[in-house]
C-alpha cells in the first residue's frame, strides 16, 4: 500500500515537471518568434525599460499604447481597438438590453458622481436616493479620474447577479452599503410619433442598427396604426450603423424579393443576402430621410429601399461606409474590429462606397430656428400626394 501511495504521488510530481517543461518551451518559444517577428519594437522596449527614468506604465496601458500604434500604421480607419469598458457598452447598445441597477449618473462641480435612481428599479427599491454620491463599486474605488464608461461598466453585469454599491449620503456624507440584484434593462433604439401636421403620417426614427430594431420597428408600426397612421417615415438621420444582418433585416420587413446586398470578402468569395419571402409591409406607404451621418447599416436600409423602388429617399447624400468589421473579443474584455469585406446593393449607380447615397429628393435635414423639420415636410409630402 505504502509503495503504491508513493508511486502515485511520484507519478503526479513528474507529471507536473513535464507539464511544467512544456509549458516553459512553449512560452519562450512563443517569445522568441514575438521577437524574431519585430525585433526593433523589442530593442526600443528592453532600451526603455533600462534606461527610462519614469517607471513604464502598468502592462495594460503599454500593450493597449502598442496595438493603437499597430492599428495607426495598419491605416484603415474602421479596424479599431476598444477598450474592456468601451466594448461592454458598445456590446450593451448593439443587443438592445444590459444587466443594470437601474441609475443615471452626473459629476458634480468637484467630480464626484451622484446618482439618480430609476423609480420602481433595482437601485431605488434597495434604497439608493436621489443625489447619493457613488464611493465604489465592489472594489473599484470611484475617483474623479475614474472614467464615466468605466464606472458604467462596472455597475452593469449579468441579470439576476448581485453588485456592492457603496455611497455617501448627504447632508454629513456618511457611507451606505447595498448589494443589488441586475434586472434587465432595455436600451430602446427605436423611438417613434405622429407627425403633428399630417396626423396620418407615422414618423419612426431609428437611433442604432440593434439586435433589437427589427422587432421595435415592428412594434412601432402596430402601434402608430392603431393610432391611425396610414403612411410611414423611417427617419434614419445621424444613425451611424450597427448590426449587419439586423440592417438587412429591417429592410427584409419591406421588401417582396430580391437581393438586398452582396459582400466579398479577403478572399473574394462573393456572398449573398436576399429577401427570403414577402415581407409584412410590402405595401405600407414608405418614405425613407438621411443625412450626411446616416452610415453602414443604416445605408444598406436606405439603398436597399432605393435601388427596390420601394421607398423614396430625402434628406442629404449619406456617409458612404460599404465595409464589414468582425468584432474580435479579447482576453481581457476589449475588442478589436477588423475591416474584413466590402458590400454593396446591385442596381444602385453610383455605388454607396463612391461618396454616399445619393437621395431622389434633396431636402434641409437639420429643423430651423423656427423648429420646422423640412425633411419631415417633404417626406410626408411624398406619402400624402401617393395616395
Amino acid at each position: 500500500m505504502e509503495f503504491r501511495r508513493s508511486f502515485l504521488i511520484t507519478f503526479i510530481l513528474g507529471g507536473c515537471l513535464i507539464l511544467g517543461f512544456v509549458a516553459g518551451y512553449y512560452f519562450h518559444a512563443q517569445f522568441d518568434l514575438w521577437r524574431d517577428q519585430f525585433p526593433i519594437l523589442t530593442q526600443a522596449f528592453d532600451i526603455l525599460s533600462d534606461n527610462g527614468l519614469k517607471p513604464l506604465p502598468e502592462k495594460p496601458a503599454m500593450e493597449y499604447g502598442m496595438i493603437h500604434g499597430m492599428l495607426e500604421a495598419y491605416d484603415d480607419p474602421y479596424t479599431i481597438f476598444v477598450e474592456p469598458p468601451q466594448h461592454e457598452l458598445e456590446s450593451n447598445a448593439l443587443q438592445g438590453h444590459f444587466g443594470g441597477i437601474g441609475v443615471r449618473l452626473s459629476r458634480d462641480v468637484d467630480g464626484h458622481v451622484i446618482l439618480y435612481p430609476f423609480q420602481g428599479g433595482p437601485a431605488s427599491e434597495a434604497g439608493i436616493l436621489e443625489g447619493d454620491r457613488l464611493v465604489y463599486v465592489d472594489a473599484f474605488e470611484i475617483t474623479p479620474e475614474a472614467t464615466m464608461e468605466s464606472i458604467q461598466a462596472a455597475l452593469r453585469g449579468p441579470v439576476g447577479q448581485s453588485v456592492r454599491v457603496t455611497v455617501s449620503r448627504p447632508p454629513d456624507y456618511g457611507q451606505l452599503d447595498f448589494e443589488i440584484r441586475r434586472t434587465e434593462i432595455k436600451l430602446p433604439s427605436v423611438a417613434w410619433h405622429l407627425d403633428a401636421d399630417a396626423p396620418e403620417v407615422g414618423v419612426i426614427e431609428i437611433n442604432l442598427i440593434a439586435a433589437s430594431t427589427t422587432q421595435e420597428v415592428q412594434s412601432a408600426i402596430r402601434d402608430l396604426q392603431e393610432r391611425g397612421a396610414q403612411g410611414f417615415i423611417l427617419d434614419l438621420r445621424n444613425n451611424f450603423g450597427g448590426l449587419l444582418t439586423a440592417g438587412v433585416d429591417v429592410a427584409r420587413l419591406f421588401l417582396r424579393s430580391g437581393i438586398i446586398i452582396e459582400y466579398e470578402n479577403r478572399d473574394k468569395k462573393t456572398e449573398i443576402y436576399r429577401v427570403e419571402h414577402p415581407g409584412p409591409y410590402v405595401d405600407l406607404p414608405l418614405a425613407v430621410i438621411v443625412n450626411e451621418n446616416t452610415a453602414s447599416a443604416s445605408e444598406i436600409i436606405a439603398g436597399a429601399l432605393k435601388a427596390h423602388h420601394r421607398a423614396q429617399v430625402i434628406g442629404t447624400r449619406t456617409y458612404g461606409k460599404n465595409t464589414i468589421q468582425l468584432v474580435f473579443d479579447l482576453k481581457d474584455g476589449s475588442s478589436l474590429h477588423v475591416t474584413s469585406a466590402q458590400w454593396r446593393i446591385p442596381g444602385l449607380d453610383p455605388p454607396i462606397g463612391e461618396g454616399g447615397l445619393e437621395p431622389d429628393i434633396y431636402s434641409e435635414t437639420t429643423p430651423d430656428p423656427s423648429g420646422v423639420d423640412a425633411a419631415i415636410r417633404d417626406a410626408s409630402g411624398v406619402l400624402l400626394r401617393s395616395k
